[in-house]
């Protein structure tokens, strides 16, 4: 008897230890789900999740699965990534026959939970595993962009919330009180400062200059000081308003500011 975490609950499974996790989710505990397409590994139709990591579920031994979680597409909308995964699908209508579908979900999930910002390679990458007979693979790619762009502009849209509450704090702690008495002094703390708080308060690490201050500093030949910071506000809110920036576009965009401020 095998005890299995499966999405976050604990199942009890009559079966030997080298029976794949495919047919204990379909055939012992009803998931039906995750399908089966080759039994080799080969197609990516059995994917689910091991410890959040896309695996092949009809080569994998139940009795090798220890105390790890296993997350099917049952349960895979319970998450963040997931959500925003599904939703890029049905809003772009991906599916065709469907057969594949749940094991791609599986797949362009786990991308998204570890590159939250995944380019055609990262994307390449991370589907090759997974076939598709009807051919959506473009319409697969355009879905894990729309999730990506999506978790963008959310993560913008709750930054850009609290730093307007931040700042319209700092504004009436500067307002003279009902008595004439001014108000105490206040310090003034720049926009990048600001985020900075915010990423640490709501663990939202990827939101950054495109550039760091060493690379701009190497850039355009400068010491630590004002202009460095200066320039890494200027790419933080470019970052903000835009999303994700390449390296590239980042050098030329702070090519052109430099240049408006006669630094280069």
């Amino acid at each position: 008897m095998a005890k299995l975490k499966i999405n976050g609950e604990i199942r009890e499974i009559d079966a030997p230890d080298d029976m794949p996790l495919l047919w204990a989710l379909r055939d012992v505990l009803g998931l039906t789900g995750t399908k089966f397409g080759c039994g080799i590994a080969q197609c990516g139709a059995c994917t689910v999740h091991l410890d959040g990591e896309a695996v092949r579920s009809c080569v994998l031994p139940i009795g090798s699965i220890g105390d790890r979680d296993v997350t099917t597409i049952e349960a895979i909308g319970e998450t963040a990534a997931g959500r925003k995964i599904q939703k890029a699908w049905l809003d772009l209508e991906v599916v065709q026959c469907g057969y594949c579908q749940s094991g791609q979900i599986m797949s362009a999930t786990a991308l998204l939970v570890t590159t939250p910002h995944p380019d055609d390679a990262h994307i390449d990458a991370a589907m090759a595993g997974n076939i598709c007979r009807c051919g959506t693979y473009g319409r697969i790619r355009a879905a894990i962009k729309q999730a990506r762009r999506s978790g963008d502009e959310k993560t913008a849209a709750r930054l850009e919330s609290r730093l307007d509450s931040l700042l319209e704090r700092q504004a009436a702690a500067r307002r003279p009180a009902d008595d004439e008495q001014p108000a105490p002094k206040t310090t003034n703390i720049r926009p990048r400062e600001k985020l900075a708080e915010l990423r640490e308060q709501e663990e939202l690490d990827s939101i950054r200059p495109p550039l760091d201050g060493r690379q701009v500093m190497d850039h355009l030949g400068v010491k630590p000081g004002r202009v460095v910071g200066e320039a890494l506000d200027f790419l933080l809110e470019a970052r903000l308003d835009e999303g994700p920036i390449s390296e590239e576009e980042a050098y030329a965009r702070l090519d052109a500011w430099a240049r408006e401020r006669g630094i280069a």
